[in-house]
């Protein structure tokens, strides 16, 4: 991969929002590579989809098996040694104290970006894509548009390398999510989406739901069938 402006890396975990975000690189770069990371997360069989997802991206369109290119995994264990959360730890997920879910890993998506710059550096890759979101997401302070900014000032100072962070779901909800899948990749996307990414928290995969596999009940699961069922409704209109 040489270094310019059609290469990217995606951030890309195995769940909705992630696959959505790959999809969305593949129709723009002409080369792009996957970074994951494994942290002590409740949720790990996340990780054991990717595999799945990306061989099934490959067969949607010839243009992305082409361009779709190594899949990285990056251990991270120390960042779940530190983090006493309910992602990290067998605790219940609600509100804390401060306001913010038990789930939010204190510097989770700021650790990714900066191990995502220094693999996208080594790889020669400009652009690095993620699904951070503020429109449905738990009030997660480093998923906002203003920690990304400023992220990739700090990035590109701090490397020497000019970075661009893209973040395509920043301003949309979870319907739209599925309905940029659908207007990406058709029918055939989401259903790959449906059938084969992992959002719930609890890392759930023994109950199939309309909009996938999850427990039901935690946030992810019940913003990701809220979303599913409202783009049936918008769709289903149209």
């Amino acid at each position: 991969m040489g270094l310019g402006d059609d290469t990217a890396l995606v951030l890309f975990s195995g769940g909705q929002d992630s696959t959505v975000c790959l999809a969305w690189a593949l129709q723009r770069f002409e080369a792009v590579e996957t970074v994951g990371f494994t942290y002590g997360q409740r949720h790990v069989v996340e990780m054991d989809v990717r595999p799945s997802v990306r061989d099934a991206l490959r067969g949607l369109d010839p243009r992305w098996a082409e361009r779709l290119g190594e899949d990285h995994v990056i251990d991270l264990a120390s960042l779940g040694q530190i983090s006493e959360t309910a992602l990290t730890r067998d605790a219940a997920i609600e509100m804390a104290e401060n306001g913010l879910p038990t789930t939010f890993v204190p510097g989770r998506n700021l650790v990714f970006l900066t191990f995502a710059a220094a693999l996208a550096y080594r790889r020669g890759a400009r652009h690095i894509v993620a699904g951070m979101c503020e429109t449905d997401y738990s009030g997660y302070p480093d998923c906002r548009d203003d920690t990304i900014k400023a992220m990739q000032v700090a990035l590109t100072l701090g490397m020497d390398r000019r970075f661009v962070l893209h973040t395509p779901l920043m301003w949309i909800d979870k319907a739209a999510t599925f309905a940029l899948a659908h207007d990406i990749g058709g029918d055939h996307l989401v259903q790959a989406v449906v059938e084969l990414t992992h959002s719930c928290y609890l890392g759930d995969r023994s109950w199939r739901h309309d909009w996938g596999y999850g427990c039901g009940e935690c946030p992810a699961c019940q913003l990701r069938a809220a979303g599913f069922e409202k783009w049936q409704r918008d769709y289903e209109r149209k």
